[in-house]
This record gives C-alpha cells, structure tokens and sequence, in this order.
C-alpha cells in the first residue's frame, strides 16, 4: 500500500484542497478543519450533516497560503478568513447569522441528521437529527468530527463506486489488486506506519449525509451512502451499528506525510 492522495480541509464542511504533503501530530493535520462557522441562533457548529441548513457550504472551497485561509465563494469570488465582511458574506450564503470562528470552543456541538431518513424524505425534510460532540478523542482545539485523522482505500472506493471526494479523508490509501473492500474496518487497534509517522486505528467511520450531496461540481449520489448501507453495516465507534467506510486515526508519533509514501500495516 502507499499514500495516494492528501487532503485538508481548512473549513469544516466546505471543499478543501489536495496536497503533496502534510504534517501530522496528535491534533491531526495541520490546518485542518481549524475554522468553522457558528449558528448565532443554537450555538451549534455549522455542518453539511445537517444538510437542510448548511448543504450550501459545500459550494465553497478553503485553501491555505502561508498560514492564511483563502475562502473561494459560489460565484467565484474570494474572501479571506481574516476580513472584516466574512462574517456578513457567509451568513448572506446561509441565510442564518453565523460567525467563522478559529477554536473550538468546549462542548461544541452539531446535528448529526439520520442520514437515511435524508435520503428517503429528501434535504429539506425535517428528521431525526441527534446531537453530536465535536472531537471527542482529537487534542487541542480543532473542528474535527471524532477524532485527528480520517482514511480510506482505493479497494473501498471502488467497491462503492465514487468519489473520494466525497468522504472527505485526510489519506486515501492506494492498495493492491485483490486487497478487500472495507479491510479499514479491521484496523482498530492496528498500527498503520507511514514513512516516520506511526497512525493507531480507533474504529470505522460512520457515514452521515454529506457523501450524497452535491459537491462543488459533483452531482448528487446516493449510492454513496445505499451501497456501504447495504454492504458494511458495523458498529461504529460508540455510536451502534451504521454503515460505515474508511476509518478513523491517532496519531501516536508525529511528522510528516507525503503522496506516494509507503504505508505499512503492523500486525496487532
């Protein structure tokens, strides 16, 4: 196996960018989901799994120069994180007051929207939408959803038939003819070592909504979420048996990681 692809995303639940290389420590990738948007209202975190209110902010894109967040706007134009009008052009975007904030602050929280409800009611139903803490097992002050790092492989893509884009992975995992569609989920426990960097499985990544919406200029897809629904329903970290693809990371010995590293799977 080797590092096919790397991506950060400098705002949660927009496009993020794809990368050569990227370090990594135990609060998982450096300037990844470091910035996400507040409802003024619930004081929730902003999040595509609620897709009836935030879908939208998947039509925009994040990148980073030089420590600096570039936000790229449905219509093309920009806006840097740091501007004064940010605030008024993302919550325009929404149509909710929000503000872009750069720490989580304690106890953060989203709506985690069923996401087969979703899929069977449509974007804009209301449904079953429990709440989630942000980052329960990721140091420090990041926007992550569970934990530092998210993986996926080729095998599990191509068994699914899409888009890694999608899923929204820090690694995309190349693998070998023959390797097994959703082997991630056999890795908790496991160690993964990449070059100097040594990555612990915590457990499969559950799938929420967000991989069958619209991405920048991907269409919908549904199958994104019905094909591991009917093919790998496991259980999944401590929240029961959901489908589930790629799997979520620790990081146990920091540096970094570039495209095209060899990744090694220790034995447990």
């Amino acid at each position: 196996m080797h590092v096919g692809t790397l991506y950060r995303y400098p705002v949660k639940s927009m496009l993020g960018e794809a990368v050569d290389a990227m370090f990594l420590d135990e609060q998982g990738v450096e300037d990844d989901r470091r910035l996400a948007l507040i409802d003024e209202e619930t004081g929730r975190v902003a999040s595509a799994k609620q897709a009836r209110l935030w879908r939208s902010l998947l039509t925009c894109s994040a990148t980073v120069d030089s420590g600096r967040v570039s936000i790229r706007m449905p219509d093309g134009s920009t806006v840097s994180a740091d501007a004064d009008e940010v605030d008024a052009r993302l919550s325009a975007l929404v149509a909710r007051p929000v503000r872009l904030l750069r720490s989580r602050p304690a106890g953060a929280s989203v709506e985690r929207a069923d996401p087969e409800q979703v899929l069977e009611f449509g974007v804009d139903a209301e449904v079953d939408a429990p709440i989630l803490e942000l980052a329960e097992a990721t140091p420090g002050t990041s926007f992550t959803d569970y934990a530092p790092v998210h993986v996926i492989t080729t095998a599990t893509l191509e068994q699914i038939g899409t888009d890694a884009a999608r899923y929204r992975p820090n690694l995309v995992i190349a693998t070998p003819p023959g390797y097994p569609a959703y082997a991630e989920n056999e890795w908790t426990g496991r160690t993964l070592v990449v070059g100097d960097v040594r990555l612990r499985g915590i457990g499969p990544t559950p799938r929420c909504v967000i991989p069958t919406l619209e991405h920048g200029s991907l269409p919908r897809d549904p199958g994104a979420l019905r094909t591991p629904a009917a093919e790998n329903r496991v259980a999944a970290l401590d929240m029961g048996v959901l489908p589930c693809a790629g799997a979520y990371l620790e990081v146990v010995a920091a540096g970094t990681i570039r495209a095209g590293d060899r990744v090694t799977l220790e034995s447990s």
